[in-house]
């Protein structure tokens, strides 16, 4: 049943993105934001997306409420439609502006690993694009889509465009990560979504499952962590700021590192919470 499902998503997916290739990127950006605006609401629970941002923001009135649901909503029907000027994003550079262009350089030309961590924010493919095309050997951690028929598409879109070396979540591709780490490669991963091989680490004064890859990683190769935060600042412009290294001590736990990491990623989302994702339901 599921496999007549996906394979009806996937038709319906794929003509949508042929319409919006005819369309354009503004336009076809636009019509996604407005889509999902509809439908987004349709197919993801109310309640507990309100429950997620009344515990980031427990005084938040209803208007403020509102208001970065219904953007979060136009962001991801965005982001959907974008997929298919991955190409567009990243042959030209008059749509993202990078603040800490230097820090990449460095890393670049120190030939250093580092680790680079972000969030579900705005257009956050665009990120691992950004720091592969400053020349920096990379590996970038993705969860496969349910719909085998759509992830075959988005994992070569994602190849090509965005990060050559695509390491699927799991064991295995943890395995994938530490032989690339040897040879020299930074890793870029997204820690927001709950894993259930994680452990719980207060987020927003909640406890909730948090992977520990970048912990691990920081322990077993002493690299540091580079936080990086995209922002969408009108329709498909956007900003891409690189933080400094973090480098961190021996006598740092796993847990703490996993818990600093969260309270980065709590800053990120209070900057700009109407580009943050709020549908995943992370203390599960």
């Amino acid at each position: 049943m599921n496999k007549f499902k996906y394979l009806f998503q996937f038709f319906l997916i794929i003509m949508l993105f042929l319409f919006f290739k005819i369309l354009g990127l503004k336009i076809s950006s636009f019509l996604g934001g407005k889509l999902f605006q509809i439908i987004g609401p349709i197919f993801r629970s109310k309640k507990l997306i309100k429950k997620n941002i009344m515990r980031a923001f427990p005084d938040i009135d209803d208007d403020n409420l509102n208001l970065i649901i219904s953007s979060m909503w136009n962001n991801y029907g965005r982001v959907f439609a974008e997929y298919m000027f991955i190409k567009k994003f990243r042959n030209k550079n008059e749509n993202i502006f990078v603040n800490g262009k230097e820090i990449l350089e460095n890393i670049k030309k120190n030939n250093q690993k580092v680790i680079f961590i972000s969030g579900h924010f705005s257009n956050f493919e665009l990120m691992a694009m950004e720091i592969e095309k400053s020349g920096i050997n990379l590996a970038a951690i993705y969860r496969p889509l349910n719909n085998i028929f759509l992830n075959f598409i988005m994992e070569k879109i994602r190849k090509k465009h965005i990060c050559k070396n695509q390491i699927k979540k799991g064991i295995g591709g943890v395995k994938e990560l530490v032989r690339l780490n040897k040879e020299g490669y930074s890793t870029a991963l997204m820690i927001d979504q709950r894993v259930s091989e994680g452990i719980k680490s207060p987020f927003f004064n909640e406890k909730a499952f948090t992977t520990t890859i970048p912990a691990q990683l920081v322990k077993k190769f002493n690299i540091p962590v580079v936080p990086i935060f995209i922002e969408r600042i009108d329709n498909v412009k956007f900003e891409m700021t690189v933080h400094n290294p973090i480098n961190f001590s021996e006598n740092n736990t796993t847990e703490d590192i996993t818990l600093q990491l969260n309270k980065i990623l709590e800053k990120m989302i209070i900057k700009n919470p109407k580009n943050w994702i709020w549908s995943h339901n992370r203390w599960k």
